[in-house]
């Protein structure tokens, strides 16, 4: 007997869908049967997306947002509930990162990773949450109440790595911050986990695998290996569903055990 997940119905908002694992991310929901909302700043970058799932029989949305604007963040949020409907699931995607020691850490550098990665994390999905936490107590139309948050988060946010550390600090907080969200937010059927990646071989980072460095670090991993995007397919998919319903406050590490 076949077991498959239909998210037929649903709205997904993908955050950084641009590139990378949050371009995957949609396609692979929108497989799923999601409607997918891309957000991101490279608005041309989300277009040539849109045309690629709707060429696959998807349904996609294109909405430009800066979450390290407030303001930008509530009106992508809007406009892709007007445009397509209640936003049921959330992947909490943006995120960026710099390679220095501890020493050489700017203010510049801090405010840059903590302003995407956790400013910015925080108030996507605090702006989601509260129309989920409206439709949940009746005050806001919707067919489905409840909802999934998906924040993407990383192995570095449970595992200490030289060269990273303010990103890996930021990733921490994304831990801690799913936590605090499911505690409040569960009681309503709105699922808050974390995801959190390894090393996974993108267009952003390719290049770099083949370097001096990047076989070094590919040789200190469990099975000399980097992940691929689709790596993450079914788990992404799993979470946003309704099979995930016992699933809530979790931090999930795919990182082919590199942080054990």
């Amino acid at each position: 007997m076949a077991y498959s997940i239909d998210l037929s119905g649903r709205v997904a908002f993908i955050t950084g869908a641009s590139s990378g694992l949050g371009a995957q991310f949609a396609r692979t929901l929108s497989r799923a049967g999601a409607a997918v909302v891309l957000a991101s700043r490279r608005i041309e970058k989300l277009k040539e997306l849109r045309a690629q799932i709707e060429a696959e029989g998807g349904d996609a949305h294109v909405t430009q947002v800066d979450v390290t604007d407030l303001d930008s963040i509530k009106s992508a949020v809007a406009h892709a509930e007007t445009e397509v409907g209640s936003i049921d699931i959330l992947v909490n995607n943006s995120g960026v990162s710099t390679t220095q020691r501890i020493q050489d850490v700017t203010e510049d550098d801090y405010n840059f990773i903590f302003d995407t990665n956790v400013k910015g994390a925080f108030f996507v999905a605090q702006e989601v949450g509260k129309r989920m936490l409206a439709r949940a107590r009746g005050a806001a139309p919707g067919t489905y109440t409840g909802g999934r948050i998906i924040n993407i988060a990383s192995m570095a946010g449970i595992k200490t790595l030289p060269q990273i550390g303010v990103y890996a600090m930021s990733k921490a907080a994304v831990v801690q911050m799913t936590k605090a969200m499911a505690m409040e937010w569960g009681r309503f059927g709105i699922n808050v986990n974390a995801l959190c990646p390894g090393y996974i071989d993108t267009e952003i980072n390719h290049h770099h695998w083949s370097t001096e460095q990047g076989q070094k670090l590919v040789q200190m991993l469990p099975r000399k290996r980097v992940g691929k995007p689709e790596d993450l397919d079914a788990l992404i998919v799993m979470l946003a569903s309704d099979q995930s319903h016992f699933v809530n406050g979790a931090v999930i590490a795919a990182d082919d055990g590199f942080a054990l």
